[in-house]
């Protein structure tokens, strides 16, 4: 089974070592860098080259907010899973609009935080009910969402084919074999609907999507 590598950052050694160690029985996670803010996960993620990285909110310095939004712009490949205490929809919303993956909160099963790093690692995202409760209620919001969209969004079917399939979970490989194209295709789909719609991955792809009704 491939080894995911993972970082953690949090201002709480308890906490962290916890988590660390409620993980050890996955053989498949190794945790290769901890860190007690955002700068100090920013020096060292070169170094340890972290499939995934689970991110506290309120840290000293460069708090999660903040570091979330350097990681998702300077390494696009690192995965965000937010672990934090916040159960406000604000904090939902602004972080996988900023490039989180995923959002647990820190009273989350250790087969719960497996799972998202799994799911992250393999599909680009994690959804669980809070998540996806939050996102139900954006749905019905009648705020106006990105103000340089017009009301309508129109897509081809092509298109509103491959994001219904990335909103229900599967793989690009898997979406070429059922909509019989090649992977390159559904990536060259799913990135220019993700700078459409001004998404920075996956989690905000399919976060628009559900939040603007464009999948069933």
């Amino acid at each position: 089974m491939e080894i995911i590598k993972v970082a953690i950052a949090d201002d709480h050694k308890i906490f962290r070592k916890g988590v660390i160690l409620s993980l050890r029985a996955f053989t498949n996670i190794k945790f290769v860098l901890e860190a007690e803010h955002g700068d100090e996960l920013l020096n060292g993620i070169a170094e340890a080259e972290p499939d995934v990285v689970l991110m506290d909110l309120r840290m000293p310095g460069k708090d999660g907010m903040e570091t979330t939004k350097l990681l998702a712009k300077q390494y696009p490949q690192i995965h965000i899973i937010v672990l934090s205490m916040y159960e406000d929809e604000r904090f939902v919303s602004h972080m996988m609009e900023n490039g989180a993956n995923g959002y647990l909160l820190k009273n989350a099963e250790p087969q719960e935080i497996r799972r998202a790093i799994m799911d992250v690692h393999e599909k680009g995202y994690y959804l669980n009910n809070f998540v996806n409760r939050i996102l139900l209620k954006k749905s019905h919001s009648k705020q106006k969402v990105v103000p340089s969209l017009t009301n309508e969004i129109t897509l081809s079917d092509k298109e509103r084919d491959v994001l219904k399939f990335i909103c229900m979970e599967f793989t690009a490989q898997e979406i070429a074999q059922k909509m019989e194209i090649s992977p390159r295709t559904v990536e060259a789909i799913k990135d220019r609907l993700m700078e459409r719609f001004g998404s920075k991955n996956t989690a905000g792809l399919v976060f628009f999507a559900v939040k603007n009704n464009l999948v069933d």
